[in-house]
């Protein structure tokens, strides 16, 4: 299971003023960030345009005093390679090759020669330093640089143990994302999935958990029992899935921080995809009970059960708007099943998927503007998106079979899971979690060191 860690942010703006944070799952790491006043964006990237360019960006590794060598040259190495690798993944930017670099001096970082990274096509310059402290410690000096202006325009100083390196170089990524887009980054967050072994009748499934670039991959369940819809809380160290218990469904809560577990119910009849309200207080999800599968919701301090609808139908796969006013789920009421919304009390329950085929698993954007969905349509399946009053339909991907997608926490890219047919004998059959942004052109996949299903996407640590 996973081990519990702390961290204190200290925020500055030119000075530095120290303010704490809440515990994150790493080692004690303690952060200072300062911004230059009359800073400006460089690009302005509207999330819902067509193929774009990529932006040009120039990451030097990192550079430490030569005492320091044995402790940090591999760090330097490493942590340059994750930044680069985070910004070329998500589709916006195209890292330039260290090789084409002119300047490759350690004066760089406090004052690069502007014209040199203008030579080779480089609008965006990263540039950093490391250092020992207090006789283990790890300190982090980052700069961002607009070489066309020729001004600082970010920078980062973060101290934290060696072996937090990978945790930072996400922080990072997320800074020179958040500086050059507008929109916060994603970089640090994990992803929670099934993960899958064995022949397709008889596969044993397990709760793992990885960061969004498939590193610290870690197995939380045994897989002695079945595993299904794991979610995160989105405001806690916490986990609710749904498992079979002596086949009886069961929800549980799960904190991936200590380990403990705990049964929020044993239900009768079969039990669909819980998961938790925006502020983390309540579970919504499907029951079967009475002959009909309705949406219920558990408040977690009481325990008190509420039905929300009831319909003849199935209705299942509920998901929380942001503010947590309304819901989405879907339902067969109308004869195939369909995407609905309703007030968070169950009233004003109203259709919204309206372009024929079937549609399941919605899920309500961070952003509050747009729902993600599973279509079913002529024999393939597709991952899309509609507006909240089922307008402005867009299918970014098709395949044989593909569902459940899981936004990231700043609304640009979906994760979902995809599968490929068994052949006759029964083989050849395989479930891989996948990628794809807003624009549909971002499309990759997610590696894990064995098949994997029904990914959930983690908020921002913390």
């Amino acid at each position: 299971m996973m081990t519990g860690r702390s961290c204190n942010l200290i925020l500055t703006q030119e000075k530095f003023l120290e303010i704490s944070m809440k515990k994150f799952i790493a080692n004690t790491v303690i952060a200072s960030f300062f911004m230059i006043a009359n800073a400006f964006a460089l690009i302005e990237i509207d999330i819902t345009e067509g193929n774009r360019e990529p932006f040009p960006i120039a990451i030097s590794d990192f550079f430490y005093d030569e005492a320091d060598f044995s402790k940090l040259n591999e760090i330097s190495n490493n942590l340059s390679d994750v930044v680069k690798a985070d910004l070329e993944r998500c589709g916006l930017f195209v890292p330039i090759n260290e090789d084409a670099f002119i300047q490759k001096n350690s004066a760089m970082h406090l004052r690069p020669r502007f014209e040199d990274w203008r030579l080779i096509k480089s609008q965006a310059l990263v540039t950093g330093k490391l250092k020992i402290v207090d006789g283990d410690k790890l300190r982090v000096e980052f700069r961002l640089w607009d070489t066309l202006a020729e001004k600082e325009i970010e920078a980062l100083v973060l101290i934290t143990t060696l072996d937090n390196w990978r945790r930072i170089s996400h922080m990072i990524s997320d800074k020179v994302y958040e500086r050059l887009t507008g929109e916060k980054g994603y970089f640090d967050t994990r992803i929670l999935y099934v993960s899958e072994s064995g022949p397709k009748n008889k596969r044993i499934k397990k709760l793992a958990i990885m960061d969004q670039d498939s590193a610290n991959h870690r197995h939380l369940t045994s897989g002695k029992e079945l595993v299904l819809t794991p979610r995160f809380n989105p405001v806690k160290q916490e986990i609710t899935y749904l498992s079979y218990f002596k086949n009886l469904p069961r929800v549980y809560l799960l904190n991936i921080e200590t380990g403990n577990q705990e049964v929020v119910g044993d239900f009768p009849g079969m039990t669909f995809a819980p998961r938790f309200s925006p502020d983390g207080s309540k579970i919504i999800m499907s029951l079967a009970k009475d002959g009909n599968s309705d949406i219920y919701v558990m408040d977690l301090k009481s325990r008190v059960v509420t039905r929300l609808t009831t319909n003849s139908a199935i209705d299942t796969s509920p998901s929380y708007s942001p503010n947590g006013k309304k819901i989405t789920f879907n339902s067969d009421r109308g004869g195939s099943q369909q995407i609905y919304v309703m007030d968070n009390d169950g009233r004003n329950q109203k259709r919204i998927s309206n372009k024929g085929g079937n549609y399941a698993t919605p899920v309500w954007s961070p952003r509050g503007d747009l729902i993600a969905f599973t279509k079913n349509f002529k024999g393939s399946y597709a991952i899309g998106v509609m507006r909240t009053n089922g307008e402005g339909e867009r299918l970014l991907t098709e395949n044989w079979y593909q569902e459940a997608p899981s936004w990231s926490p700043n609304g640009r890219v979906l994760t979902f899971y995809r599968e490929t047919p068994a052949n006759d004998a029964g083989q050849g059959h395989s479930s891989t979690l996948w990628s794809i942004d807003l624009t549909g052109f971002n499309e990759r996949k997610i590696d894990t060191p064995q098949d994997g299903s029904d990914p959930s996407w983690s908020n921002l640590l913390q």
